[in-house]
């Protein structure tokens, strides 16, 4: 009996053997070995629909890889307010806590941090960024790298864009455009869209610049009787000022074209645009993909393209403008705002 009962506990001490070994190895094989809770540091320049929207996609690829607010990972999320020193505070801030990567919404925000996390080891993983080769945020849209920073561009395509206004308004010849200078996504978006004009059929462009948000208005009544329609690329200046240009818009019955689906239900005719809860979710896969270990050096900058691609159309917003939207739009939207 005595010999039973030590062969037992011989058994028993070898199993907790066993399992104490066991646990460290079995905490390693999920995304926060140790028990390490991630921290990141998330910021946007401006809050409104498009950019919540991204953050939202983000924080979904997250989880789904395993990374979950609350159990092992925290994200730390300020916003700028449209204001670039305090954009600069936040990025500093981000670097001086020593996050374990930065997420950075929209262009003015990603400049500022990846000029901040310049010779540290905080990865950069932008998104909602135009044009990241243009705005310095990365050297090139391929991988390798030698930046620390990887991300997910909002580039769509302004021909489509233009064709799709020509659609609903076929005998157009003057665009108006609203933007702020200052950004560099708008910029260059204007630029391009000036290359192209003869091919589109646009006789003439007028640019109303509006530095900040209460210039909004003013850039948008300035354009009344000087043009057909009034477009605005993703800028962010005029976006947050979209109430304003609506109202002047439908006032002076000038058709309204945005360049997201968003702009559209907020007011606009149509836009034909990223999808920023895509957008965001791809960031978010990059950065997963960054806190297991793989360089954002190696990681390409991709550009929304196919899926990423959506028309939205809203036929109240025409009617009150002044036009109606031809059946055959309707028909492609990938969403109709009732």
């Amino acid at each position: 009996m005595k010999k039973k009962g030590i062969s037992k506990m011989l058994v028993s001490l070898c199993l907790v053997l066993v399992l104490a070994l066991a646990l460290p190895l079995m905490s390693g094989c999920g995304p926060s070995p140790s028990g390490k809770v991630y921290r990141i540091g998330e910021a946007v320049i401006i809050e409104h629909p498009d950019l919540i929207a991204d953050q939202e996609g983000f924080h979904k690829a997250m989880a789904e890889e395993g990374f979950i607010e609350g159990e092992n990972v925290e994200y730390i999320f300020l916003c700028a307010e449209g204001d670039m020193s305090t954009a600069k505070t936040i990025a500093d801030r981000f670097v001086s806590e020593k996050v374990d990567l930065i997420h950075a919404i929209t262009t003015p925000l990603a400049q500022t941090c990846v000029q901040a996390a310049i010779d540290t080891e905080i990865p950069v993983v932008f998104s909602t960024c135009t044009d990241p080769i243009g705005a310095g945020l990365v050297s090139t849209w391929d991988a390798p790298r030698p930046d620390n920073v990887t991300g997910v561009s909002d580039m769509a395509d302004i021909k489509i864009q233009m064709e799709m206004i020509r659609e609903i308004c076929p005998d157009f010849k003057v665009l108006g455009v609203i933007y702020n200078a200052g950004e560099a996504n708008s910029v260059q978006q204007i630029n391009e869209l000036k290359e192209l004009l003869s091919d589109v059929g646009i006789e003439k462009l007028v640019e109303a610049n509006c530095p900040t948000t209460a210039e909004v208005v003013t850039a948008a009544k300035s354009l009344v009787g000087r043009c057909d329609v009034v477009w605005i690329p993703t800028d962010n200046t005029a976006v947050s000022g979209l109430p304003s240009i609506l109202g002047v818009c439908e006032e002076n019955k000038i058709p309204f074209f945005g360049s997201t689906g968003s702009m559209v239900e907020e007011g606009a005719i149509a836009g034909r645009g990223a999808s920023y809860p895509w957008i965001g979710w791809q960031a978010g896969k990059y950065a997963a993909s960054i806190l297991k270990g793989e360089s954002a050096s190696d990681i390409p900058v991709v550009k929304c393209s196919g899926e990423a691609q959506v028309l939205v159309v809203n036929p109240g917003a025409a009617e009150r403008m002044g036009i109606t939207i031809p059946q055959s739009v309707i028909d492609k939207a990938a969403q109709v705002v009732q």
